[in-house]
């Protein structure tokens, strides 16, 4: 395989003779354009959610990478992926210049290539990387190349760091869109980070974001450098892979690793590395652990991830021996980006990029998407667990997905976590839209995640298997958590939680097309169980988010648009002169819920007892 290499001299003796010395490597990942803290976030499972700290934010990351590098000038900051796409408006309405400019001063200098940095295409990645303005009917586009006002270079600088992605390759050349690995050099050793993409990326990126690109397995190709790295006199190799895992214990320490990581991609794919390999930062799940897993010699080599939106950074020691130039020991530490410490201080650079970035994003915030009659709550609406925002948000998923082109889909779900409080509000706020109207802001506000749509193929035993499992110890999902997700207008079942697990859900049933399909009948017994039907849902969930593993088995899948246009597109449908979204008032609903509950409970379950 053709790669290229970025190559960078750091500070110190160029001998490589004499004692061991240790070098500090700074890493974060999914950064996701996320230029303003994102909230409060807690050390572990266990800290009350009012004693958890405020965490992130550009100006404090940057201050807090800043701070790291004070205790060792032996230092490399490194991301695993993610650091665009998926971003809150602040960003992405600046096609995530804003990102790329505050990684810039927090002095990020090599970053894996995630699923998200394809969003908009491989053109536009690279464009980020080399810097120039967002060109639109032959124009440069009145939201690209804004420094004049955010205080950065015109046209836009372009990311002053380097991309790496060994694993995606250009079909029409078989070489790397991007560089393979980057080496940086810490008294005359030779450091590499080999950056990969995770392989899935054309399942859960729209298919023109990867339009001429192949994606190969990631540890075959770390291993496939190992040779050429080591005629470069390289023994010292970290690898950046957006690719991850999460804990599957309760505490969720972002310091832990319970259970090892067992059964997650990133536990595979370490498992094949060469013993070459002392380091693996890694990320895409958006948790945090710090693991020590076995590679393919069965060598256990630490495993890292720092959470999601610069919440936390990972501080690595790393001891090399300058003698046989290669790594000896590893110590790695996840610590939160809180901004109460006393003794950091905001980056002032960064925290006037933000406030400028913020000003110029407020009337696009402001402007009306569409309308409703009545607040549509992100709370469940009874003990059956319906959710009026996310059927709001199922409905338009559906409709983004149902043309063949885009997916067949038949129907869709959405997973409650996934829709933020308080909901759609029907009262105006401060901006002065009106009652009713729904702005870009407020709709961001209640989607914020920025995830991508998947429609996948699944049999009617998939999915009355995917609706068992949302109930807590129910065929692999978490002991402790029940998630009920939220089905687009025309699909009902019902549920009984004083059944065994397994046999909760009934009376399944799907309006099409005037057509009424019954999938599980009134017994709980799925009448066709290999009939295939196209369902939507966002790539968390397809990825087995929120315990929905049943989701990994879905077939022929099909990448989507972000889940904020879709939700944006459908709103359209109910902006005044147009009558307003109501709900219920889907006439395949035929005016009852789409979930049914038998009892009387009005509670609706969530976590460990299933019937409240």
């Amino acid at each position: 395989m053709a790669t290229s290499a970025a190559l960078v001299a750091c500070g110190g003796s160029e001998s490589s003779s004499g004692a061991p010395f240790t070098i500090k490597v700074i890493g974060f990942n999914d950064y996701h354009g996320t230029l303003e803290s994102p909230g409060t976030f807690g050390q572990n499972s266990s800290v009350a959610a009012a004693s958890r700290p405020a965490v992130g934010g550009a100006d404090f990351l940057a201050a807090h990478v800043a701070n790291l590098k004070k205790q060792n000038p032996l230092n490399v900051v490194v991301g695993a992926g993610d650091s665009i796409g998926a971003s809150p408006l602040v960003s992405s309405l600046f096609f995530d210049e804003p990102a790329v400019e505050t990684l810039n001063r927090i002095g990020l200098e090599f970053n894996s290539v995630g699923n998200h940095e394809f969003d908009k295409g491989s053109a536009e990645l690279l464009r980020l990387q080399n810097g120039g303005c967002k060109i639109t009917a032959g124009a440069t586009d009145p939201n690209s190349c804004r420094g004049a006002i955010a205080g950065t270079p015109v046209p836009f600088e372009g990311a002053k760091f380097k991309w790496l992605s060994a694993n995606v390759v250009s079909t029409a050349t078989g070489t790397p869109l991007l560089p393979a690995y980057g080496v940086k050099i810490f008294n005359g050793v030779k450091v590499a980070f080999i950056g990969m993409t995770l392989k899935a990326t054309p399942s859960i990126v729209t298919p023109t974001g990867v339009a001429g690109l192949e994606f190969r397995d990631e540890a075959a190709t770390v291993n496939a450098l190992i040779p050429e790295l080591r005629a470069l006199g390289i023994e010292s190799i970290v690898v950046l892979v957006h690719e991850g895992g999460f804990q599957t214990g309760t505490l969720g320490d972002i310091n832990g690793c319970e259970g090892n990581l067992d059964g997650s991609p990133i536990a595979s794919i370490v498992k094949q590395l060469d013993n070459a390999v002392d380091l693996v930062v890694s990320g895409h799940t958006h948790a945090a652990y710090n693991c020590m897993l076995p590679n393919a010699a069965g060598r256990k080599i630490s495993v890292t991830s720092a959470s999601s939106f610069g919440r936390v950074l990972t501080d690595i020691d790393v001891t090399i021996d300058p003698k046989t130039r290669d790594i000896t020991k590893v110590a790695a530490t996840n610590r939160l980006v809180v901004r109460n410490d006393p003794a950091i201080t905001a980056d002032t650079v960064i925290a006037k990029i933000v406030d400028a970035y913020k000003g110029l994003v407020s009337p696009l915030a402001n402007t009306v998407i569409g309308a409703i009659t009545t607040d549509l709550s992100n709370s469940r609406s009874n003990g059956a667990c319906n959710m009026p925002a996310g059927d709001l948000i199922a409905d338009s998923q559906l409709a983004a997905t149902q043309p063949a082109s885009f997916g067949g889909a038949v129907m869709a779900f959405m997973n409650g976590g996934g829709v933020r409080s308080p909901g759609f509000t029907f009262a105006s706020s401060a901006a002065g839209e009106g009652n009713g109207n729904v702005t870009y802001g407020k709709a961001f506000t209640v989607q914020p995640f920025g995830n991508s749509l998947v429609t996948l193929s699944l049999t009617s035993q998939n999915i009355k298997d995917f609706l068992e499992e949302q109930f807590a110890g129910c065929l692999g999902q978490s002991t402790t958590a029940t998630r009920f997700a939220l089905p687009s207008a025309g699909f009902k079942y019902t549920w009984d939680g004083s059944k065994a697990c397994g046999s909760r859900i009934s009376n399944v049933t799907l309006l099409s097309n005037s057509a009424m399909d019954t999938l599980v009948n009134t017994a709980g017994v799925v009448q066709n169980p290999t009939k295939s039907y196209r369902v939507t849902v966002n790539n968390f969930m397809a990825d087995g988010g929120d315990g929905y593993s049943t989701l990994l088995k879905g077939t022929n899948r099909i990448g989507g648009a972000q889940d904020i246009d879709a939700l944006t597109a459908f709103l359209a449908n109910f902006k005044a002169p147009k009558a307003a979204y109501a709900l219920g008032a889907n006439a395949v609903d035929a005016g009852s819920p789409r979930i049914t509950r038998v009892g009387s409970s009005t509670t609706c379950p969530s976590g460990a007892n299933v019937n409240p």
